[in-house]
């Protein structure tokens, strides 16, 4: 008896494995601005126009297919009420450990960079609730006032400040002395006479949908 071999299967209904890829620090950052972008009601348009970016090229960012300079960063922190430190943070590879160990950043380490009127360093790695920062500055005059989604503490760790909650007044505080802002709240603060002062900062985490939606614009 001769034996059949049996029936090819058809190309169209082979197994294959769809191929896959680690996000780059591009995609990353992309999906971070579009989750803050979400968590704040914001359209692309709406965006494009606070930031004064064009809507082709931030749709473009949000998918990870352009790089922004450090200018078109900042304008983009500040139209989201968040800083530059944060959303470049927001680009790290997430850790392999993340959920099994603790995160520790060693002293003069972590994501540093501009925030508000000084410079911050983000004292946390990985995926987190909370993005606390330390913060050092010298300015004798105040920047602009923000006001963002989430609530806010801060404590003086050297030096003094005067801060400012716009309708609600301001005050001078000095080391040991804390703060917690609510959502929404503006401040801003500056040295009363040019000293150097340092802060301890921690913020609440926003998480927006990253997901890519057709119908945002």
């Amino acid at each position: 008896m001769t034996s059949m071999a049996p029936p090819a299967v058809p190309l169209s209904f082979a197994h294959s494995t769809p191929k896959t890829h680690a996000p780059t620090s591009d995609e990353r950052l992309g999906a971070h601005l579009r989750g803050l972008r979400k968590a704040r009601g914001l359209t692309l348009t709406q965006l494009a126009e606070a930031a004064e970016l064009s809507h082709p090229f931030l749709s473009q960012l949000e998918r990870g297919l352009a790089r922004p300079s450090m200018a078109s960063l900042e304008r983009l922190a500040r139209a989201l009420g968040t800083s530059r430190v944060e959303l470049i943070a927001g680009s790290e590879p997430p850790r392999a450990d993340a959920d099994a160990q603790p995160s520790f950043v060693a002293a003069g380490a972590g994501v540093t960079g501009p925030y508000a009127e000084g410079t911050a360093r983000l004292l946390a790695e990985g995926p987190r609730r909370f993005e606390p920062l330390e913060f050092t500055g010298s300015n004798p005059q105040p920047g602009d006032h923000y006001a963002h989604d989430e609530d806010e503490f801060l404590t003086v760790l050297e030096g003094s400040i005067v801060i400012s909650f716009g309708a609600f007044g301001e005050r001078t505080m000095h080391v040991g002395d804390s703060v917690y802002c609510r959502s929404g709240t503006p401040h801003r603060w500056h040295s009363p006479d040019g000293s150097p002062y340092r802060l301890l900062i921690v913020k609440e985490v926003v998480h927006g949908d990253g997901a890519d939606d057709p119908t945002d614009v």
